[in-house]
């Protein structure tokens, strides 16, 4: 699971609040977090400043109290908290893994749970509504696709695709009504 993680785990830039213009990075690596700063004013001491940079060690950064209260501030009390868990080591394999092999796992989840795993990221949500994702499930789910739905699929997308045409008549055709599963994706090669 090691060789998933690349060299940088975390990286985030933005503007801080109000009333600044200034602007921020924070980069975690496999070994330090990267700190970095932009001071954008008008101001005639201001001008021409050179950016500013800290690095740290994963655990100096956790026994910084000053540098995580900026993390929180320009970043939100979120991004702080997955910075942290980073540092002490919690790293999610599953948000590291290809598009394509993500692809591949949802397809044997049911409808619910593709649902539930869309609402705790926002690539997930993407990958959920992906039209790779509803293709594949018409092609191997569905044995009544034409050709001209397959043209229609291309201008209105295969998730709509589904839903119109497969859906209703896949849950009508499943004996146990209570179950959200679709027929066995044993044709996916």
């Amino acid at each position: 699971m090691a060789s998933l993680l690349g060299s940088t785990l975390f990286e985030i830039t933005g503007q801080g609040p109000s009333p600044t213009k200034d602007f921020f990075q924070l980069l975690i690596t496999k070994t330090e977090v990267i700190w970095r700063t932009w001071k954008i004013s008008l101001r005639r001491e201001f001008k021409g400043a050179e950016p500013g940079e800290m690095k740290q060690s994963h655990d100096d950064f956790l026994h910084d109290a000053g540098l995580q209260h900026l993390v929180g501030v320009v970043f939100g009390q979120h991004t702080l908290e997955h910075s942290k868990a980073l540092c002490e080591g919690h790293y999610n394999y599953l948000e590291r893994l290809p598009n394509q092999l993500l692809l591949r796992v949802f397809f044997y989840l049911s409808f619910r749970d593709i649902g539930r795993l869309a609402q705790t990221s926002q690539r997930f949500w993407k990958l959920s509504n992906s039209p790779e994702l509803w293709e594949q499930t018409v092609r191997v789910r569905c044995d009544e696709l034409t050709p001209d739905m397959e043209i229609l699929a291309k201008a209105v997308g295969w998730r709509k695709i589904f839903f119109t045409f497969f859906h209703e008549k896949l849950w009508a055709s499943k004996a146990d009504p209570a179950s959200d599963s679709l027929p066995s994706a044993t044709n996916l090669a």
